[in-house]
């Protein structure tokens, strides 16, 4: 009686993770045709201005404190 039913439990366990294997490969697949799809209709743009931006739009200067409590921070992080 055992052995069937642990039989059948590793049957079910077979075809469950089947399924969810089936499953997540045909939703790969469907994703992947989607974006070449996408890609085709409407291909992306490079962004002209990405690069433009300065990095302090506030136009204030940094305060040298702040500036140095950041160097403080990443020399400490990086000599972990």
């Amino acid at each position: 009686m055992e052995a069937t039913l642990i039989d059948q439990g590793l049957d079910l366990m077979l075809f469950g993770m089947g399924t969810v294997f089936t499953f997540l490969t045909l939703l790969v697949g469907v994703t992947h045709l989607m974006s070449m799809v996408v890609n085709k209709i409407a291909p992306a743009e490079p962004d002209a201005l990405a690069g433009a931006l300065p990095l302090n739009t506030s136009g204030a200067a940094i305060d040298p404190r702040i500036a140095k409590v950041i160097q403080v921070a990443i020399d400490k992080h990086r000599a972990r």
